[in-house]
């Protein structure tokens, strides 16, 4: 009124029902895709662009012997690949980085219990959903 007082709330409201569905159906679709590698028939790893293992599915588990809560973190490189094969591994890992992709690459992995286990790798560049690239996924 004249004298400043409150005489009166307006409120405005927004729907926003359809923005929850959609992160809702976003949230449910990124949990079946990690379902999807966690559980796929073939050993499945990440790396970001620090050369840390930040992903490594089930099968990958079942192959090498080291568990999932074993790996993430630590240095693919330096931590899982003997060193006569560090260059080799590090030059596709660098090539992928830099967006140039390579498919079947053999190397010998060497499990946890030092069992010899040959590999085969396609190692693909990972992207943010800005394009920029954000590490390494190898099949």
């Amino acid at each position: 009124d004249a004298s400043g007082a409150i005489v009166a709330v307006v409120g405005v409201g927004q729907d926003i029902s359809e923005k929850k569905q959609a992160e809702q159906a976003k949230a449910a679709l990124a949990d079946d895709l990690a379902r999807l590698i966690d559980t796929a028939n073939a050993p499945i790893f990440g790396i970001d662009i620090k050369g840390a293992v930040n992903e490594w599915n089930q099968m990958t588990v079942s192959l090498s012997g080291y568990s999932k809560e074993e790996v993430i973190g630590k240095n693919l490189l330096d931590d899982f690949i003997m060193p006569e094969y560090k260059a080799s591994v590090k030059e596709v890992l660098e090539n992928a980085l830099n967006g140039l992709e390579t498919a079947n690459y053999e190397f010998p992995l060497f499990t946890k219990h030092g069992t010899r286990r040959e590999i085969l790798l396609n190692a693909t560049t990972r992207r943010d959903a800005f394009g920029s690239i954000v590490g390494v996924v190898g099949v």
